[in-house]
């Protein structure tokens, strides 16, 4: 049924008309790259935090960037199928955009699906050159939901051979005019709208204290009756492909000519973060490391001065006779990660700090757990 709405680490098969973007997103197998936080506009519900709001930095998924072999690194590091390009708008660095189009088409060949998001109306003539450069699917993210002004920019993307589409949060205060568009998206030349359920982030939520927003009852950053409306507009479209009478006001409504999705904020957040994850740790992580359920690494530690931790580690090696690739020292942290069952072992013999570590398996390796197997702390 429409209304059902996914569990957060559920994959489910494309719908008809899907967005390939969509489909390899949904599978955890796109790179994000974030090219730009630079943007024209202002809008009061974009969840992008402070450190990355209107700062001109580049992270290809977590990792921050300055060189495209870097981005290459990280689309290896978890076999990626494809890269989603987004912002800030990634219109105002084009050519930054189409170097990255490029790059990546050369280094992962024709079949790495490149989507892009944008909010600008931009010259047609730039249509063909990011097509031209590699890109294969674009979102267009209407301001004032009015579509009329994109409606050149579309044609002149549709002509380049780019899958056109329109992608927006379902704000719950805006059903009016979010009816409105589907009608008037019935003459633009697109294939696809996506409706996101609209977050209320750390750096959105005054903003939607403002506008009267709440967190739905869900275990989700989703505000009130964002969903609702957005299930609302699929039921719709989907009614009319189908000739069924409409749920609100019972008409039958003629076929709309595009695609529907509903993303919800949990599946975008738990879902597709969590494939992403996964699949970044099944590429890239370590022997001595444990992938868990909630797709982190769980490993041991042993913390030591620097000086003393290439001896430590022949030592390790040599008296539990395991493969020194079991063993990895940690400049950053000062530690020397092994695996857990080695290090509860060596809890209740040696004179130095022990701990079991849990980290996200990104190029970062955020800290998200560390518990203490004895008394002893670091120095």
């Amino acid at each position: 049924m429409d209304s059902v709405l996914p569990m957060a680490s559920s994959v489910f098969p494309a719908e008809r008309g899907e967005a390939e973007g969509c489909v390899q997103c949904q599978k955890g197998s796109k790179l994000v790259l974030f090219v730009t936080g630079e943007c024209h506009w202002k809008c009061d519900y974009c969840p992008l935090s402070e450190n990355r709001r209107e700062i001109d930095n580049m992270y290809a998924n977590e990792r921050p960037c300055t060189q495209m072999s870097e981005i290459v690194e990280e689309a290896r590091a978890m076999r990626a199928t494809g890269t989603g390009i987004t912002g800030g708008d990634p219109m105002m660095a084009l050519e930054r955009t189409l170097d990255a189009c490029r790059i990546l088409k050369s280094e992962f060949g024709p079949d790495h699906h490149i989507h892009m998001y944008t909010s600008l109306p931009f010259d047609p003539r730039h249509a063909s050159r990011l097509a031209e450069a590699g890109l294969d699917e674009i979102r267009f993210h209407l301001l004032d939901l009015k579509v009329e002004k994109y409606i050149g920019t579309m044609e002149a993307c549709t002509e380049a051979g780019l899958f056109v589409g329109v992608e927006i949060p379902a704000e719950p205060d805006k059903e009016v005019e979010l009816f409105a568009l589907i009608e008037d998206l019935r003459s633009a030349p697109i294939q696809f709208l996506n409706l996101n359920e609209l977050e209320i982030t750390t750096g959105n939520h005054e903003n939607m204290e403002i506008r009267g927003y709440n967190l739905s009852k869900e275990i989700t950053a989703g505000a009130a009756g964002s969903a609702e409306l957005a299930i609302a507009l699929k039921k719709r479209v989907n009614n009319a492909l189908r000739g069924l009478p409409d749920d609100i006001d019972n008409a039958i409504h003629l076929p709309f000519g595009f695609h529907l999705k509903f993303c919800t904020a949990k599946f975008k957040d738990a879902g597709q973060l969590r494939s992403r994850f996964r699949r970044r740790a099944e590429m890239s992580m370590r022997p001595y490391e444990v992938l868990t359920e909630d797709d982190t690494l769980w490993f041991g530690a042993l913390y030591c001065p620097p000086e003393h931790a290439q001896d430590d580690i022949a030592d390790i090696a040599e008296y539990y006779e395991i493969d020194k690739s079991w063993l990895h020292w940690d400049a950053k942290n000062l530690r020397i990660e092994l695996p857990l069952f080695l290090a509860e072992e060596m809890a209740e013999t040696v004179s130095v700090a022990i701990a079991a570590v849990e980290v996200h398996p990104t190029h970062e390796r955020l800290e998200v757990g560390l518990t203490w197997l004895n008394t002893h702390r670091p120095k």
